[in-house]
């Protein structure tokens, strides 16, 4: 009998790490409880860097925005950091500064695939572009006519604008009132082939509100997007997106995180720091974002989130008509713009880049994802879309993407003196 009484102590105990464990990460990593004392690293004093120019007219700018990137990755003492250009459907300049990888004493390359976190959406909203524009899934479809729209009853008058500018109601992450997901959202280690499988997750909360009666940031609200371009297009997620976006645009080094353990050769690691001023971090731990995958789960390179720019760019790939819905704020139902000037699947502020220049839109998505920063925006005017990634995160965003104002910078300034010729 004390045997078994053992045992059963036992059991409940490793029954009870192998739960708990990954939740106390989970918050470990957000600081809300301590980080271990050991398994740190010192970020190297000595960084390599590389620049590659595709068009000489470009030649000086692109030597202005390799020092300034890694001026810029010491300042926020990022291991690694890459960025690419592209101007009027071509890359024009590739570049970065640091290490995809200490321990293995791998430095950042052109190749180097980060995770761009919320700058899925920005691609997620490309194929949703392409759908509507081949008339597959109207904008202002009720989900009601689908079988998915129908798992949640507060889902069927739900349109994929509305989950596309998170005017939907759908819960984010943390507010999802479905116990065994929000577990599971912690936990962070499940793969889910079916993006239908991660929506399973959250398809019982509540809403936060009716839909167009507010607007609240939703990754989930993005995952269920997914599922309704799944059943529109009658093929797996991932299917069309390699086959409606990513392969018509040459984006050869993006698709969806590979489980845990099947890290790809050009897969950066990705790191933890408790103090950005000081640079000493340590990796982070392993996770599997499928449950996340349209609104956070890709793995790709500036120089490819360059190409989804231009894309968005093409008439011929996207036209006219679309883009401009696309690049529209929405409206709540009091006729109000929503308070992000989200779009679909972007947002579309103005920003002042200074004499010379002035007032621009610029078109764009960030992402914050487990050790891995991404920005990407297109600059309409100019033809533009300039992308940065980063291993590591910043406590306040814009300390890492400020970098990409005086990237563009350097390169209208350019175009511009090229035209004046």
């Amino acid at each position: 009998m004390r045997k078994f009484a053992l045992f059963i102590v036992i059991f409940i105990l490793i029954a009870s790490y192998i739960m708990l464990a990954p939740v106390y990460q989970f918050y470990s990593h957000g600081g809300k409880v301590p980080m271990p004392a050991w398994g740190y690293v010192t970020i190297p004093a000595d960084s390599p860097s590389f620049s590659q120019v595709e068009d000489d007219r470009y030649a000086q700018a692109a030597e202005n925005a390799t020092s300034i990137l890694e001026a810029h990755r010491q300042t926020i003492n990022s291991p690694g950091i890459s960025a690419a250009v592209a101007i009027d459907g071509k890359l024009v300049w590739a570049g970065g500064a640091g290490w995809a990888d200490i321990e293995a004493d791998k430095p950042v390359s052109r190749q180097t695939q980060f995770r761009i976190g919320s700058t899925s959406k920005a691609l997620t909203s490309t194929l949703l572009a392409r759908l509507v524009q081949e008339n597959t899934l109207g904008l202002d479809t009720p989900l009601a006519t689908m079988h998915v729209g129908n798992l949640n009853p507060n889902w069927r008058n739900i349109t994929p604008r509305q989950l596309a500018s998170h005017m939907a109601g759908v819960p984010h992450y943390g507010e999802s009132t479905e116990w065994a997901g929000l577990y599971r959202f912690m936990t962070i280690n499940t793969r889910y082939e079916n993006v239908l499988d991660a929506v399973h997750l959250f398809d019982d909360s509540d809403l936060l509100f009716a839909p167009s009666e507010d607007f609240s940031y939703s990754s989930l609200g993005t995952v269920l997007l997914s599922a309704v371009m799944q059943e529109a297009g009658n093929a797996p997620y991932q299917q069309l997106m390699q086959t409606q976006v990513f392969a018509p645009l040459g984006m050869e080094h993006t698709y969806p995180e590979p489980p845990i353990g099947e890290a790809t050769a050009d897969m950066a690691r990705f790191y933890w720091r408790s103090d950005e001023s000081k640079p000493v971090v340590r990796p982070w731990r392993n996770v599997d974002l499928s449950h996340r995958l349209a609104g956070g789960g890709f793995i790709s390179t500036p120089s490819d989130l360059v190409k989804l720019g231009q894309g968005f760019l093409n008439n011929e790939f996207i036209s006219a008509e679309v883009r401009k819905q696309f690049w529209t704020v929405q409206r709540l139902n009091n006729g109000e713009e929503n308070e992000q000037k989200y779009a679909l699947g972007w947002r579309v502020p103005t920003y002042e880049y200074g004499e010379g220049i002035g007032e621009l839109m610029i078109a764009n998505h960030g992402g914050v994802s487990r050790g891995s920063q991404s920005w990407l925006m297109v600059i309409p005017q100019y033809k533009m879309a300039v992308a940065v990634n980063i291993n590591t995160k910043t406590d306040t965003f814009w300390d890492f993407g400020s970098v990409s104002t005086e990237l563009a910078r350097f390169f209208i300034k350019a175009q511009q003196q090229s035209q004046s010729q």
